[in-house]
């Protein structure tokens, strides 16, 4: 008789723990995994999914002026908002069934409910419990906001969502990846958008041109920005809302977007009765094999608060499962992670800004170029594009590529490679470009930027 029920069980369906626990199941492990919600997780039914759908219908608006410019007569246009909501809804049931499937195609047994450790082997859902040889815990995070009066009035990331119809105001409270993607949606779909964020500039952690350059270009699109504002109040007002801020004004809206941050899911789940270790922001503390203080017990994605990407999360899962089921020891690399901001216009970023670069190494050659797409000379759209590369002087080592413009997600993807696998400028140099692409300049650039680094606000 099998010591244990499981091989392995999994706390959390979404990409992460669906990937491991897919590819145990794959290799011969009895494998189990428990949900609360729905499978799918947050990136598939709350995130990055149907955001970028949310962009999709947003960057029509664009399209459809821009084609004035190239001969086209468009007419009167709108959104059916509802219409397009039960559409994207449709699309994420079809994808939680596709989750469903695959789990089940390799073996993986689905338990619903809300699961709680009750010793370093042995997990109770609904009352029931499962005994298992590994435990992998892949619960992500949730959106947080601060306690002030009337913060119940607000909406966070999972709320706007299934909003029913878009707001002739928008407040939206933060700085990160969420608050200036949102800004961007629902500023094409003709809301007026105010953002407000405590510290000096967008996107902290991103690299200073970046920020600069996004900047400007939501500042054309007539996105108000609002810095080192704080919120004291969210009050009703008649049949919308007012947001008081520190200064005394108080700003009319009809909705307003909290996106202030994420914190891991680690609550209720009876981590440190069995002794699991939680750092200072309450995430769970792993090993380069992602493996918590309980030897059995390992952690993988946003609960371990490492690089909060969905791609990160299945890479760190299905290395858990090739070191303990195939026989493959493999450790995630963490080091020059590609992200993309789904902002309008959009952002890819890979390696280090010029900012951490400058900390590391002593000597910089720094190449920027700015410029107006190609699109837009006949569009007549006031956008510009900004391309970066950030070198080592000493080893001519690319360190850093950074991108504000149409395709810059795409762009950088490719671009990573050439990161990861330490390509030199001279490399980028002897690169023959595609033409005409906006992503030639990235092999094309020549001039060394001459002023030094500087620290960008926070």
């Amino acid at each position: 008789m099998a010591k244990y029920d499981f091989d392995l069980f999994t706390i959390g369906a979404g990409s992460g723990g669906v990937a491991g626990t897919r590819r145990a199941g794959s290799y011969g492990a009895k494998a189990a995994i428990a949900e609360s919600v729905r499978v799918g997780g947050t990136c598939v039914l709350r995130g990055c999914v149907p955001k970028k759908l949310l962009v999709y219908a947003s960057e029509f608006a664009r399209a459809f002026d821009d084609a004035a410019g190239y001969g086209w007569s468009v007419g009167e246009t709108r959104v059916d908002w509802a219409n397009m909501i039960a559409r994207k809804d449709k699309e994420l049931d079809r994808l939680n069934g596709i989750y469903i499937n695959m789990l089940k195609n390799s073996g993986v047994q689905i338990i619903d409910g809300h699961a709680r450790l009750v010793d370093a082997h042995t997990v109770e859902v609904n009352g029931q419990r499962h005994t298992a040889e590994t435990i992998m815990i892949a619960t992500g995070g949730r959106p947080v906001r601060p306690e002030i009066p009337g913060i119940d009035l607000t909406m966070t990331s999972d709320d706007i969502l299934d909003m029913k119809e878009i707001p002739e105001h928008l407040v939206i409270v933060g700085g990160g990846y969420i608050a200036v993607e949102f800004a961007g949606v629902f500023r094409n779909l003709g809301s007026k958008v105010t953002e407000i964020l405590r510290s000096d500039a967008i996107l902290r952690g991103f690299d200073r041109d970046i920020r600069s350059s996004l900047t400007e270009e939501m500042g054309k699109q007539g996105i108000e920005l609002k810095i080192r504002t704080h919120v004291t109040a969210i009050e009703k007002d008649g049949k919308g809302l007012a947001v008081v801020i520190d200064t005394g004004e108080r700003i009319a809206c009809d909705r307003v977007l909290y996106a202030t941050g994420r914190s891991p899911n680690t609550s209720g789940l009876g981590l440190e009765k069995i002794g699991v270790t939680l750092n200072k922001k309450g995430a769970i503390a792993v090993d380069e094999w992602s493996r918590t203080t309980v030897p059995n017990i390992y952690a993988v994605g946003d609960v371990t608060d490492r690089i909060n990407l969905t791609p990160v999360a299945i890479a760190e899962s299905r290395a858990v499962a090739e070191t303990l089921y195939n026989d493959n020891p493999v450790r995630m690399d963490h080091e020059d992670v590609p992200s993309a901001v789904f902002s309008q216009p959009s952002i890819g970023s890979v390696g280090l800004s010029e900012e951490a670069a400058s900390v590391i190494y002593k000597e910089l050659d720094i190449y920027v170029t700015r410029f107006r797409p190609m699109k837009n000379t006949l569009s007549g759209r006031d956008e510009r594009t900004m391309m970066k590369l950030v070198v080592d002087a000493r080893s001519d080592r690319v360190l850093g590529c950074h991108m504000v413009g149409p395709d810059a997600p795409e762009i950088i993807q490719g671009l990573a490679i050439a990161v990861k696998c330490g390509a030199t400028k001279r490399q980028f140099d002897r690169t023959v470009g595609i033409h005409p692409s906006a992503a030639e300049e990235f092999v094309t650039l020549r001039e060394k930027r001459k002023e030094p680094a500087k620290q960008a606000a926070d």
